[in-house]
């Protein structure tokens, strides 16, 4: 295996000449050309709902836009005491967690060497059995409990008591990570 490298300057070109022949000659058929009505009202119809990103604590805002029930666009809460109108790298993708093709929405199980739905009452009952399997065999400190940084303080609490039933200290917050 020969080890091929690119420098900066001749990937700069490949990006370019790779643009430009896009261009020119066009992309597959996934862009399509927006109608009149699209071009002269882009949300018609769609209202703006002040919310808070949910991927960590900090509690920055976003102005989501809704409509006929359904997230389409965000912007920055600019007047917001937190986030003073700007998101971080996370934040600005949030919308990308709700309305992901990729996004799982219910448990899921290789079967056979494929994905296959299950319940959700199966799912939490085998969790459950490997779980205390586990245990049996390796003991409490063979598993990690990670908090959650949306966890109010009721539901650290909770979660905390749950590891120490469990057998264990090892409980960690996932901001460390």
């Amino acid at each position: 295996m020969s080890d091929v490298r690119v420098g900066r300057r001749s990937f700069l070109k490949l990006a370019a000449v790779g643009a430009g022949s896009t261009m020119a000659f066009g992309s597959n058929d996934t862009i399509r050309k927006a109608t009149n009505a699209e071009l002269k009202a882009p949300f018609e119809g769609s209202k703006k709902v002040r919310t808070i990103c949910s991927i960590c604590s900090a509690g920055c805002g976003i102005e989501a836009e809704v409509k006929d029930g359904v997230w389409i666009r965000q912007d920055m809460a600019v007047d917001h005491p937190i986030s003073q109108g700007s998101h971080c790298c996370k934040g600005i993708d949030q919308i990308d967690l709700t309305k992901s093709k990729q996004r799982i929405k219910y448990p899921m199980k290789i079967v056979n060497g494929k994905w296959q739905r299950i319940s959700w009452e199966t799912a939490v009952n085998e969790i459950g059995d490997k779980m205390l399997e586990l245990r049996a065999k390796h003991g409490p400190d063979c598993v990690e409990f990670l908090g959650s940084a949306k966890f109010s303080d009721e539901q650290a609490w909770y979660f905390r008591k749950f590891a120490a039933f469990w057998g264990t200290n090892n409980i960690d917050h996932v901001a460390r990570i």
